[in-house]
């Protein structure tokens, strides 16, 4: 048995061929490859085709609303800071709808990985434009082309001093595993874009579009550079940059919390005659 047939969930229901099958295998091994067992981790996932992904693997879930993910990861982050805790979404649900809450989440610095299925189109809903789909671009409701600036998540990561800020490619397998790894690994707030084809319903970037375009940044790129750091990030076009584009040695949120310093939330004791009290008093102070 492979070790990541640990992680087995349920079936996927994707479309054969969805670059989604590439990232799931590439997570589960590279969970195996980390050592890190079913129980040890929480997914948090919102609405979509991407937001199924916690239902495809073994592990503990909280599956929400629509962008609504960062705000559920971060209350079971800081109830269990010894809990690895990651979210999932499609570049709808996390930059669309969840959009403001990926924002504040980098400016905390919170430990949680997040890892966005970035197919450049609603999938679920059957083919509208998303935040990165490209300029020009024609769907079923913008038979006119796409109006709208395409989204940058890697220019406003770094922007906002995130504390680690990649890009991935479901066509690259052991590439993808090892940005995982390493984002998994990294203390602060971890972004991993992945671009991944959707055979369905996005016809522009196909396989074969983004095989023509990605490379690797490899040794030559400093990802500790801020300022090359965000003119890589604005690279898109002909030739679009994967790898680690931007990483700091920001203080996670939760370490810079006094009281997470005694342990995790969930195993502090309750004094609770001091918390009767308290809330008898905030209570006579209102009525």
């Amino acid at each position: 048995m492979a070790e990541r047939d640990k992680y087995q969930g349920g079936v996927p229901a994707w479309c054969p061929g969805c670059g989604n099958f590439a990232i799931l295998r590439a997570f589960k091994e590279a969970l195996a490859e980390e050592n890190i067992e079913p129980g040890e981790f929480c997914i948090v996932s919102g609405i979509g085709q991407a937001g199924k992904f916690p239902h495809y693997v073994r592990c503990n879930t909280f599956n929400g609303l629509h962008g609504r993910s960062l705000p559920v990861a971060t209350g079971i982050k800081l109830a269990n800071h010894d809990m690895l805790v990651m979210a999932v979404g499609g570049d709808g649900d996390m930059y669309g709808e969840g959009g403001n809450h990926l924002m504040h989440a980098m400016r905390r610095n919170i430990g949680i990985k997040v890892f966005v299925h970035d197919n450049q189109i609603y999938g679920l809903t059957k083919g509208q434009a998303s935040p990165t789909s490209m300029e020009g671009m024609v769907t079923k409701v913008q038979p006119f082309g796409v109006f709208s600036g395409q989204f940058n998540p890697m220019a406003m990561a770094v922007s906002l001093d995130c504390g680690f800020v990649a890009r991935g490619y479901a066509g690259d397998h052991e590439h993808l595993k090892g940005l995982i790894r390493q984002a998994i690994r990294h203390p602060g707030f971890s972004l991993v874009d992945i671009l991944q084809p959707c055979v369905s319903f996005n016809k522009v970037n196909t396989y074969e579009w983004y095989a023509q375009r990605v490379y690797d940044v490899g040794d030559g790129h400093d990802p500790t550079d801020r300022g090359r750091s965000f003119v890589k990030a604005l690279e898109w076009g002909d030739r679009i940059p994967i790898g680690i584009i931007y990483r700091n040695d920001r203080r996670s949120f939760e370490s810079r919390i006094p009281v997470l310093n005694k342990g995790t939330l969930i195993d502090h004791v309750i004094d609770w005659e001091t918390l009767k009290k308290k809330l008898a008093e905030t209570l006579h102070e209102f009525y």
